[in-house]
């Protein structure tokens, strides 16, 4: 990737060497705002539920692989990947007569805690609508590089690309939208609109590598296959194979590996808002 037109943002907040302190698990209201994120994320909340999770202000000494270096060149990735977002999106609120408001990206180690509740690093970056900020713990790109088999600088971007697409998803109040749907709906048609939900996230993506691509050269050969990858690879089927073994198609949250290729290569072939409709009342294929 070309970065080097794009501003690192300022909208960041690094948590990274706060420590968060573990209470006693139980089963009150704490225990059910981890579960509800757990299942709206699609991951197995018993990673969470080891117990309730305080944030404190303590240092906290990083592992010898996020030692600072490293992990200061991933910030500033990170920043100007945030920043190109930025750039692209105002851009196109302003030309549909609308306002585009940042988000902050929160970078943290170990656990967080959101306005959605707490969550750990092997839940995977996430978005809260709630606090209108972007979770990741930076050692999540080692996992897509080593555990998901997707190496590469626009993967990285892309997972970030995604989380925004919620962003716009919730300043456009379609995700507002799809959790009062889910609220008043069974379990199976709940997935099914996360599904839409997260594959659109996807589209929205590809409209911001299309966008910043046309209008400031960032893509690179083979930049698209590795994006293309990285969809593919966090897919629901690949993701239950790897956990259990086998495939469950009616537990999909996050759509499977060839629909959030289709819809992330739908975004940046055609930069077009409109192809990113997963909600109409065709099949998402």
């Amino acid at each position: 990737m070309r970065l080097d037109q794009e501003d690192e943002s300022g909208n960041i907040e690094d948590r990274r060497g706060f420590r968060v302190s573990r209470g006693v698990a139980g089963g009150g209201i704490g225990t059910i705002v981890i579960i509800l994120l757990a299942l709206f994320f699609g991951f197995d909340p018993s990673m969470l539920l080891q117990g309730n999770l305080r944030e404190t202000n303590l240092p906290q000494t990083p592992p010898q692989s996020q030692q600072p270096g490293k992990e200061d060149e991933m910030r500033q990735f990170v920043a100007r990947v945030l920043g190109s977002t930025e750039r692209t999106w105002s851009e196109i609120f302003q030309a549909a007569g609308q306002t585009y408001q940042k988000p902050t990206l929160v970078l943290f180690s170990d656990a967080v805690e959101s306005a959605c509740g707490f969550a750990q690093a092997a839940a995977g970056p996430f978005y809260c609508g709630a606090d209108q900020k972007v979770y990741i713990d930076l050692s999540f790109y080692r996992d897509l590089r080593q555990r998901f088999q997707a190496p590469g600088d626009f993967a990285q971007a892309y997972v970030i690309a995604h989380e925004i697409g919620h962003h716009v998803q919730n300043l456009l109040g379609i995700m507002k939208k799809v959790q009062a749907l889910q609220s008043r709906s069974g379990e199976r048609e709940a997935n099914g609109l996360s599904v839409r939900l997260e594959l659109q996230a996807d589209c929205l993506a590809g409209i911001w590598a299309n966008y910043a691509h046309r209008e400031r050269n960032i893509l690179e050969e083979g930049d698209i296959e590795e994006g293309l990858n990285a969809a593919a690879q966090i897919g629901d089927d690949r993701m239950q194979k790897r956990a259990r073994g086998y495939v469950v198609p009616d537990g999909f949250t996050h759509g499977s590996a060839q629909q959030r290729v289709q819809w992330f290569r739908r975004g940046i072939t055609s930069g077009d808002l409109k192809q990113c409709d997963t909600f109409s009342s065709r099949p998402v294929s």
